[in-house]
C-alpha cells in the first residue's frame, strides 16, 4: 500500500475532513446565489424568482460538489448518494415522512387541535416542492448527514455523532420564525434522531433525504402548517388552536408534544433496526 503524505493524513482526518466537507456546502451555495443572480434576468421571461432560480442552480451544484469533491475525503471515501437502492429507498422515505407527519395530523384534529376550514391554496405548489421540500431535504441531509454525522461518527462513535448533529439540526433552526427553545428540543429530538437513525441504518443520503422531502412538503403543502415557523398555503385552509404544546405555538405541529412522541418512537424504531443490523461504530480511539 502506498503510504501517503503527511498534508494527506492531516486531510483525511475525520474533524478535518468534516470542516473541509462544510466549507464546500458553503462554497457551492455562495456559487449558486452568484449563478441565480445572473439568471435572473432571463427567467424573469419565465416568471421565476430569484429564489426558484436559486433553487433549481444550489441542487445540481451540490450534488456535483459532493460527488467530486466531499465524497472523495477521507481515510475511507464514500459516496452516500451511490446507492443501488437509491430509487427503493428514496421512495420508501417519501412514503414513511407523509405517513408519520399525516399521523400526527391525524392526532391533532382529534384532539381538537388541528381543523380544516376550507379549500386552500395551490397556486405555488411547484415553487413550495422546490423551496420546502426537496432543496432543503438535499441541502440539510448532506451537510448534517453526510458530512457532519459521518465524520463525527468516524471520529467519535455512532452516539457522539446521534447527539451532536441531533443537537446541531435543532440549533439551526433557532432563527426561524416564531422559534423558541422548545422548538429547537423538538427538532433535535424527532428529527435528529429519526433522520440520524435513517443515515445510520442505510449508510445512504436518500432513505432520510426522502423522509425529510415528504416531512416538510407534508405538513406545508397538503395541511396547510407552519414548516419550521414558516408559513405555507396547502390544498386545504387550516387552523390550530389552543394549547401551545400541543400546537407547536406559531413553529408548527412539529414543535408540538404530538410530534415529539410519534416522531422521536419511530426514529427509535430505525435505530433500533440499525443497532441490531450491527451499524453502531465504536470512536476511533478504541479500534485496533
Amino acid at each position: 500500500m502506498t503510504q501517503r503524505s503527511m498534508w494527506r493524513r492531516i486531510v483525511d482526518f475525520p474533524l478535518v475532513a468534516m470542516v473541509i466537507g462544510v466549507l464546500v456546502i458553503v462554497i457551492a451555495l455562495t456559487l449558486a446565489g452568484a449563478i441565480a443572480k445572473f439568471a435572473v434576468p432571463g427567467a424573469a421571461v419565465a416568471s421565476l424568482s430569484y429564489q426558484t432560480v436559486f433553487y433549481l442552480v444550489a441542487i445540481p451544484v451540490l450534488i456535483l460538489l459532493y460527488v467530486f469533491v466531499i465524497a472523495k475525503l477521507g481515510r475511507r471515501p464514500r459516496n452516500d448518494l451511490r446507492d443501488s437502492k437509491a430509487i427503493k429507498r428514496g421512495l420508501i422515505g417519501l412514503a414513511a415522512g407523509g405517513l408519520i407527519f399525516s399521523a400526527v395530523v391525524a392526532v391533532a384534529a382529534a384532539m381538537g387541535v388541528y381543523r380544516i376550514v376550507g379549500p386552500g391554496d395551490t397556486s405555488g405548489m411547484v415553487a413550495a416542492l422546490l423551496g420546502s421540500a426537496l432543496f432543503p431535504a438535499i441541502s440539510e441531509e448532506m451537510l448534517f448527514r453526510g458530512v457532519l454525522f459521518r465524520w463525527l461518527e468516524e471520529f467519535g462513535g455512532s452516539w457522539v455523532a446521534l447527539i451532536l448533529t441531533s443537537a446541531f439540526f435543532g440549533a439551526g433552526h433557532l432563527l426561524n420564525p416564531n422559534a423558541s427553545t422548545i422548538a429547537a428540543v423538538g427538532i433535535a429530538v424527532e428529527a435528529g434522531v429519526m433522520l440520524g437513525a435513517a443515515y445510520m441504518l442505510t449508510r445512504s443520503l436518500w432513505l432520510p433525504m426522502g423522509i425529510h422531502a415528504a416531512w416538510n412538503f407534508t405538513q406545508g403543502e397538503i395541511y396547510d402548517i407552519p414548516v419550521s415557523g414558516m408559513p405555507v398555503h396547502g390544498v386545504v385552509d387550516a387552523r390550530l388552536c389552543c394549547n401551545p404544546l400541543l400546537t407547536g405555538n406559531g413553529f408548527g405541529l412539529e414543535a408540538s408534544l404530538i410530534a415529539m412522541i410519534i416522531a422521536t418512537l419511530f426514529g427509535l424504531w430505525l435505530l433500533w433496526l440499525a443497532i441490531k443490523r450491527g451499524e453502531l461504530r465504536r470512536p476511533m480511539w478504541t479500534q485496533g
